[in-house]
């Protein structure tokens, strides 16, 4: 089955945003980059999707600003394809699914920001249009937020979650390693 990389959101517009910290960055980078730079070994097309704010004209999402672009860090690709979407599923309002369906794409790779809201909602979709997906927590980041009750909800409490909601039911979670493994 053809398989596809998809880096979702990973750009510097986030650097500008009242909830980024750069505590897990590095780790975020490290285990992205180890996975494009096996993807593009093996051939997997790698496919970029910048998130757009639809018609603004200020703040970090807006083309104008110039800070929809990729990450500082991460690995310098020429993508297979580039998509800007405004909604949270890569799948709605781009041309993602007729390239992913022309090119005979069956099984996607989903790594970018934010582990819980783009990269899972993009992953259920993918599912429930047939697609197989591995999810790849490890290549995804996110935040900490805070409870309901103004309590502390750590990032990485929020990956397990999103892991374990999606695990067998919308996606395989794997390593980058057994991402790469199964891709080949």
């Amino acid at each position: 089955m053809n398989t596809a990389l998809l880096l979702i959101d990973i750009q510097e517009s986030f650097r500008h945003r009242p909830y980024f910290t750069a505590d897990a960055l590095p780790a975020f980078l490290a285990r992205t980059n180890a996975l494009i730079d096996g993807c593009s070994g093996r051939g997997v097309p790698v496919v970029r999707i910048l998130h757009v704010d639809d018609g603004a004209q200020a703040g970090p999402f807006a083309l104008a600003s110039g800070q929809v672009r990729p990450l500082e860090g991460l690995a310098r690709i020429e993508p297979a394809a580039e998509f800007h979407k405004s909604r949270h599923s890569a799948l709605v309002g781009t041309g993602l699914p007729i390239w992913l369906r022309r090119n005979g794409i069956g099984r996607l790779i989903v790594a970018g920001i934010r582990t819980e809201q783009c990269c899972e909602t993009t992953t259920r979709h993918a599912s429930d249009e047939g697609f197989e997906v591995d999810f790849v927590p490890e290549a995804t980041l996110t935040f900490d937020m805070r409870h309901l009750d103004g309590s502390p909800l750590p990032a990485a409490d929020i990956v397990a979650r999103t892991s374990a909601v999606l695990s067998g039911r919308f996606a395989t979670i794997c390593s980058v390693e057994q991402a790469l493994a199964r891709a080949s």
